[in-house]
Parts: C-alpha cells; sequence; structure tokens
C-alpha cells in the first residue's frame, strides 16, 4: 500500500510538471506565430515535439520482465490507469469522426454517443472486475482456463485469438489511416508516408516497453487530447453564445440552428442545386443500364477528345487533364459498374433535401421506422462491441487490486465523459459556424481553410465545394465535407490562430496513437503469449517471450500500415464493423463464462464460431463494398449492426450446446464461484 501511495504521489508531480510544461510549449508557439513563423512549422513542431515525447517514455519504460511488458508490473494507480484506459477509449473514430459524424447525420449520430458510453458502463458491471480477480495476462487466458474441457482449453484459447486478432486488427487499421490524415495535412508529406511516419512512433512505445510504456504515454495522451478537444468548442460557444461552456450553449444555438435550416429549406437557389444533383444522378443511372454499350461509348469518347485537344494545340494544362480523364475512365465493365453507381449513390445523397439537425428518423413512416430500428441495433451493437474489445478489458489486469479496477473503471467513465459531452455540442457550434459565415459567402472570397483542406487528397477530396447553378454564391448544398475533416479543421473554421490547428491536431494523433499502441500490443501479445508460448514452446524463457511478442508487433504494425495505405474505408464504419464482431464472438463466453456455471467449452466454441460466422456472413452479404448488396438486408439492418444477429444468435448456441453437453468439472464451477465472490 505504501508502495502505491508513493507512485501514485510520483506520478501526480511529474504530470502536474507535463502539463504545465505543455502549456509553455503552447504559449511559445503563439507567440512564435505573431512573429511571423510559417504555418507548416508549426505544424513540424507540434508533430516531432509529441512524436520526441512519446518516444522518450518509451525509451525511459522500457523492459523484458513479462509481468511488467504483458501488465505494467499490476500496480498503476486507479486515476492514471483510468486516464490511460481514457486515451486507450478514445480512438481517431472518437476524436476526429465522431463530432464530423453528428454533424452530417445530425440526431442519428447520437447512436455512436449513446453505445460507446452505455458499453463501459456494461464493462464495469459485467467483466473488468471479474478478470482483475482472474489475474491471467490477454483474454484469450481467462477463456482458455474457464472453458478447459480436458485439453487446457486449447480450441477455445485458439478461437479467441482468432477473435482477438481479426477485431483488434481493423480497428487499428482506422486509427493508423487517421495517423496517415493529420501527418499529411499538418507536415506537407504525402499520405502513405504520413502513415509509416505515425507508425514510427507507435512502435517506439510498444516496443520498447509493452503495457508500462503504453500506459505512461496514454496518460500524457490523455492531457493533450483533453486540451485539444476542449479549447476550440469552449471558442466557439464563447463566439456564439458568450457561454464558455459548450454544453450550455448547445441547447441555446440549436434553435437558432433550426431557424437557419428553416430558412435554407425554402430557398429556391438549394433546391436548384439538389436538382442539378438529381439529373447528375439519373445520367448515371442511364449509363449502368446501358452496359456494356455505355462503357465502351465512353472510352472511345475520352480517346478522341483527347486526339481533337492535341490536334488544335492546346494548352499543356488542357492536354494533362484529358489525359488524366483517359487514364482515370474505368478498365473494364465491372469495374465501371461499380464506380458508376458509387458516383450515383453520392449525388442521389446530395440530392437529398435538408434534414432538420434535431429531427430524429427523418422521411415516410416507412423511412422513419427502418432509421429508428437502425439506431436501436447500432446503440446494442457498439455497447455490446465495448464490453468485448480485448484492448481496453486487458486494462483490467493492470491495477493492484479488484478494488482499484473498479475505481479505475469510474474514473475512466468520467475523462471519457469530458470529451463525450462536448462532441454533441461542438458539432452544433460548428454547424451554426458554417451555415452563418460560409452559407451565402461569395466564391471570390472562401476562406482559406477550403482551399487547404480540398488539396489535402485530390483522389479523393475530403471537401469539395463547386458552383453548381452559376451564381457565385456558396450553397449548402454544394458543400461536400468529409466527416473526418471536421474536428481537425474547426480551429480555422472558427478563425482561431494556427497554434491551435496544430494543439487538435497534436491531439487527434494522440488519440490515434494512443488506441492503435493498445490494439498492437493486444494482437502480438495474443500471439506471443497465447499462441507460442502456451501452445507451441511452454519452456520458452521470459526473455526468449518477450522479444517474440515485439517481432510479432513489428510484423502486424507494418501489414496494418500497409492496409491503411489502400483507404479501405471511412474511420467510423472501420470502428464499427469491429464492434459489431467483438460483440458477436467473445461478449458470449466472456458474460456467460462470469454468469452462468452451466457454460462448458463446447458452448463456447459453438457460441464463439456461431457469433462469428453469423456476423461476417452479413456483413460480406449486405456490404457493397464487400461485394454485397443492400438487398440481401434482413429487417433492413445495415451491415454496421451486423451484431445484432449475431450476439443472441452466439448466446443461444451457447446456452443449447451447453445443455446438451456435459457440464463442466467441479474446479471450473469452483472458479466461478472464487471470481464472483465479494472481496474480502
Amino acid at each position: 500500500m505504501t508502495t502505491t501511495r508513493s507512485l501514485y504521489r510520483r506520478l501526480r508531480s511529474t504530470y502536474l510538471w507535463f502539463t504545465a510544461g505543455f502549456g509553455c510549449f503552447l504559449v511559445a508557439l503563439a507567440v512564435l506565430e505573431q512573429e511571423g513563423m510559417p504555418r507548416q512549422w508549426i505544424g513540424y513542431l507540434f508533430m516531432l515535439g509529441t512524436i520526441v515525447l512519446y518516444a522518450t517514455i518509451g525509451v525511459l519504460s522500457r523492459t523484458s520482465n513479462v509481468l511488467e511488458y504483458y501488465v505494467a508490473g499490476r500496480r498503476v494507480p486507479a486515476l492514471f490507469n483510468g486516464m490511460a484506459t481514457a486515451a486507450d477509449w478514445i480512438s481517431a473514430a472518437s476524436f476526429i469522426s465522431l463530432a464530423g459524424g453528428l454533424y452530417l447525420r445530425g440526431f442519428d449520430g447520437l447512436a455512436y454517443i449513446m453505445g460507446w458510453t452505455g458499453g463501459y458502463v456494461l464493462v464495469a458491471l459485467l467483466i473488468a472486475p471479474y478478470l482483475r480477480k482472474f489475474a491471467q495476462y490477454t483474454i484469450p487466458d481467462f477463456l482458455a482456463a474457464r472453458y478447459d474441457g480436458g485439453d487446457g482449453g486449447r480450441a477455445v484459447r485458439l478461437l479467441a485469438v482468432a477473435a482477438t486478432i481479426a477485431v483488434s486488427f481493423i480497428y487499428v487499421v482506422a486509427q493508423i489511416y487517421a495517423v496517415g490524415l493529420i501527418a499529411s495535412r499538418f507536415t506537407g508529406v504525402d499520405f502513405s508516408v504520413g502513415i509509416f511516419l505515425g507508425l514510427a512512433s507507435i512502435l517506439v512505445c510498444s516496443f520498447l516497453g509493452g503495457m508500462r510504456a503504453i500506459t505512461w504515454t496514454q496518460v500524457a495522451q490523455y492531457i493533450i487530447i483533453v486540451v485539444a478537444f476542449l479549447i476550440p468548442a469552449m471558442w466557439l460557444a464563447v463566439k456564439h453564445s458568450d457561454n464558455p461552456v459548450p454544453q450550455l450553449a448547445y441547447g441555446k444555438l440549436l434553435s437558432r440552428l433550426s431557424a437557419r435550416e428553416a430558412v435554407l429549406q425554402q430557398d429556391p437557389r438549394e433546391a436548384q442545386v439538389r436538382d442539378a444533383f438529381r439529373q447528375k444522378a439519373t445520367e448515371y443511372d442511364e449509363r449502368l443500364r446501358q452496359l456494356p454499350v455505355s462503357w465502351e461509348v465512353g472510352r472511345i469518347e475520352a480517346q478522341r477528345h483527347l486526339d481533337r485537344i492535341k490536334q488544335r494545340n492546346a494548352s499543356l494544362l488542357e492536354i494533362r487533364a484529358a489525359e488524366r480523364a483517359l487514364i482515370a475512365y474505368p478498365k473494364n465493365v465491372d469495374e465501371a459498374s461499380r464506380e458508376w453507381t458509387e458516383a450515383r449513390d453520392q449525388y442521389l445523397a446530395r440530392a437529398e433535401p435538408l434534414t432538420p439537425h434535431a429531427q430524429p428518423y427523418p422521411g415516410t413512416p416507412e423511412q422513419s421506422d427502418i432509421k429508428r430500428n437502425n439506431f436501436l441495433a447500432l446503440v446494442f451493437c457498439l455497447m455490446l462491441g465495448t464490453a468485448g474489445l480485448p484492448h481496453i478489458l486487458m486494462r483490467s489486469y493492470t491495477t493492484p487490486s479488484v478494488e482499484d479496477t473498479r475505481v479505475s473503471v469510474f474514473w475512466t467513465l468520467f475523462f471519457i465523459l469530458l470529451i463525450y459531452l462536448t462532441i454533441p455540442a461542438l458539432a452544433v457550434l460548428v454547424k451554426y459556424d458554417i451555415y452563418h459565415a460560409l452559407v451565402g459567402s461569395d466564391y471570390a472570397h472562401l476562406p482559406n481553410w477550403v482551399s487547404y483542406w480540398a488539396n489535402v487528397d485530390k483522389v479523393n477530396p475530403l471537401l469539395s465545394i463547386a458552383d453548381i447553378n452559376h451564381d457565385g454564391v456558396v450553397q449548402l448544398a454544394e458543400i461536400g465535407i468529409d466527416g473526418d475533416v471536421l474536428v481537425l479543421a474547426t480551429p480555422e473554421i472558427a478563425g482561431l490562430p494556427y497554434v491551435i490547428s496544430g494543439l487538435v491536431a497534436a491531439g487527434g494523433l494522440a488519440a490515434a496513437l494512443s488506441t492503435a499502441d493498445g490494439l498492437l500490443l493486444a494482437i502480438s501479445n495474443a500471439l506471443s503469449h497465447d499462441v507460442y508460448y502456451k501452445l507451441v514452446d511452454p519452456t520458452a524463457s521470459t526473455q526468449k517471450r518477450v522479444t517474440i511478442s515485439k517481432l510479432l508487433l513489428l510484423a502486424v504494425a507494418f501489414i496494418a500500415a500497409y492496409t491503411a495505405s489502400q483507404k479501405p474505408a471511412d474511420i467510423l464504419s472501420l470502428v464499427g464493423a469491429a464492434f459489431s464482431l467483438a460483440g458477436s464472438t467473445l461478449v458470449p463466453a466472456l458474460v456467460l463464462g462470469v454468469f452462468w456455471k452451466r457454460a462448458n467449452h463446447y458452448g463456447a466454441l459453438a457460441g464463439m464460431t456461431t457469433g462469428f460466422c453469423l456476423c461476417v456472413y452479413y456483413m460480406v452479404h449486405t456490404n457493397p463494398v464487400l461485394g454485397g448488396s443492400a438487398a440481401g438486408q434482413w429487417l433492413h439492418i445495415a451491415p454496421i449492426s451486423a451484431g445484432i444477429f449475431g450476439v443472441p444468435a452466439g448466446m443461444l448456441a451457447m446456452a443449447i450446446v451447453s445443455l446438451a453437453t456435459p457440464a463442466p468439472a467441479h474446479r471450473i464451477a469452483s472458479m466461478v464461484d472464487y471470481i464472483r465472490a465479494p472481496e474480502q
């Protein structure tokens, strides 16, 4: 106890000094900006400064001790474990994408807030304290011991490892994608180069010091995250409502935003732009109906256009544009079908009438019912998925006792809510600013941030504004904005100094890196501890086990970075898939393993397999990106909510098979009694 208190006091002093130093760093950069330092250099200093900080913590925390590498020596004080877990939890999806999702979806975006926050309550009530009492290293460790059917839980362990890798890999790809987005915007490097620059920072912490280095780094990252997120939100709250508390300004501005939306809904110029998008969608629909003839005609026309401008000695710029158009033209009929379908759907989406931000489930009664059901299904999947995320559950092993784990969960919820209660307010504040300051402005005087973000990714633009109706005035329907841009661009939208833009980028980077560290460690530990040590070489020395874990971590990190460089999907879609998989595969086995003594290893195998297979089948069968079709949806449930079918199926399969097969051994029942017994 004395050692724990001493460590707490030392950590408190260290991080107070860190916070003060970080504040001085911000002030110094603000002064340098006023003195004329180029913006790009400020971006470099933020990126370099934070990465050097994380690398320094990683080097100072390096270890080859198994207990320290896997679970930080089980001595992290509850308050600091709460901060570290919050940083682990507040991923790129939360920091970068969630406010953008609320901006684009309005009320429907609240499903993420409700699901993720409610999910952490489930972690506190159903799983975390019981895992800590069991005192193992990984989630497959717990499941293998709980469902030992005489083979040492070998089969269950392998399934749990496969689920851990699948869930964590999808999730980590989203984080690394965010790293590339931030690095490319604030340093000017190519998106793919930015990914590998961020990867270097991830590896220094997780590779050298495992959970110990990650924990102390994540505490520092949380401080950066909360400062970076709150400052722009508070500034906008003061700017538009004279109230520095975003959550209080939120309600006042929502009514004003609704009034502005009503004006825009009646604007004939808005309707004109949406009609133009609808016409574009009709043209693509016609092309799709006339395939393969339309593809061949279009290819010939693109070649003839290039030949014509060459013959009339057009400018080099025109020739290059025609060449790029020919190169970008679909290479075959299948590619044309895919690209034109996507373009048609995008134009149809932009042709939709404006939906008021606060209106739940808009549309006809049938559409409203479908949207409501999808909202509830997504909340369910995110809640259950949270309770099954391996990198979050691993943190319950790092505290000194079960009591500390419970207290740690309280602090985690507190630190998460500081961000999550601000996110809906920030979405409204930014939307209010754009609807008043940008919409209706002159195209000849667009703010600088528009061109900055329009040029970050020229292949798939994150922001586009085009004068569709040629009136020289920006209409709302003419603004195409990616949800992943909104938070990063907020300081520029709000008119804040560029140093705050760098701060927000550092916060987004911290959110992505902190989660990526935990995910990569969860994958490498599952492979090294649960596969190599437990199944391949049980006599391996502790040094060898840690070395194997580090090598596997390197391999997984580079595979994930390569996958992220292919830009497989937006961040929220990737993360949503991970939650459905985690809930469908791991939650039935974890929850029934704690609360139902009759559950056995046959049931666990059946439940995990059924949940995983059904979830994957539904995603593949209904997601157009994976080759499926929305026509195959059950009850009109979107593929991101596949867990609504996978979790009950896994629970049911586990219950039926457990009851149909012999009960587990007496020692397994005694184990369940032990982990559920109150602490003395």
